[in-house]
C-alpha cells in the first residue's frame, strides 16, 4: 500500500488554524460592530465597548499569522499561463470533466487566485484598520480618509468573507482535501489526481 505524502508541517498546519480561528472572530466581532442587526454578536466578546477595543486587536493576530503564511507560499502560489489556461476551461472543472485539463502543481489556478484575494484583502484590512482605530491612530488622519478607510476596510472584509466560504466548500467538496489540513498527508491516489505535477515532483525527491 503506498505511503501517505505530506503536503503540509505540523508548523503549518497550526498556523492555519489559527488564523482560520482568529478569522471567524475577527469576522463575528466585525459584523457585531458594522450593522445593528449584528449587534448581538457582541456578547460574545463581552459586550459593545469590549468587541470595539478586542477587534482591532484579533485583526492584527490574523494579519501576523496570515503574514507567516504568505511569505511561506508566495513562491508558490505565482500565476502561470498554465494557470490561465485552467481558469478559462473552470466549467470543467466545476463538471468534473478533468481529464485533459492543464496539470496542477501543488496548487491549482483556483488555489493561487483565492491566495492572492487573501494577500490583497488583508493588507487592505491592516492598513484601513490603522487608519480607523480610535483612539490610537485615527486623530492623525484627516477624517476624509477615515471615512474612505471605513469602506474600504467593509469592503475587504466582505470580499474575505466570501473568499473563505468558497475556500471552505472547495475544501470539503474535493474530498481528501481536509485530511491535509487535519493530518498533513494525501494518498498517492489524491496527489496523482489533483496535482500531477507536484505528485511527480515530490516522486523524484
Amino acid at each position: 500500500m503506498p505511503s501517505p505524502i505530506q503536503r503540509y508541517t505540523p508548523g503549518e498546519r497550526a498556523n492555519h488554524w489559527i488564523v482560520a480561528v482568529a478569522f471567524v472572530l475577527a469576522a463575528l466581532s466585525g459584523l457585531a460592530l458594522f450593522h445593528p442587526a449584528y449587534y448581538f454578536f457582541s456578547t460574545l466578546f463581552g459586550g459593545g465597548p469590549w468587541t470595539r477595543i478586542l477587534h482591532p486587536f484579533i485583526g492584527l493576530t490574523m494579519f501576523a499569522f496570515f503574514f507567516v503564511l504568505m511569505t511561506r507560499f508566495w513562491g508558490q502560489n505565482r500565476i502561470s499561463d498554465t494557470d490561465r489556461e485552467w481558469m478559462s476551461r473552470v466549467r470543467d472543472v466545476m463538471a468534473n470533466r478533468d481529464e485533459d485539463l492543464p496539470e496542477a502543481g501543488k496548487y491549482n489556478a483556483g488555489q493561487k487566485y483565492m491566495f492572492w484575494l487573501m494577500v490583497t484583502c488583508m493588507l487592505l484590512l491592516v492598513v484601513t484598520g490603522f487608519l480607523m482605530w480610535r483612539p490610537w491612530f485615527a486623530g492623525y488622519f484627516p477624517i476624509t480618509l477615515n471615512r474612505v478607510a471605513v469602506l474600504v476596510h467593509a469592503a475587504s472584509a466582505f470580499a474575505l468573507i466570501l473568499g473563505i466560504i468558497v475556500h471552505v466548500y472547495a475544501a470539503i467538496w474535493v474530498k481528501g482535501t481536509l485530511r491535509a489540513m487535519m493530518r498533513g498527508t494525501v494518498s498517492e491516489a489524491w496527489a496523482k489526481h489533483h496535482h500531477p505535477a507536484w505528485h511527480r515532483e515530490v516522486s523524484d525527491k
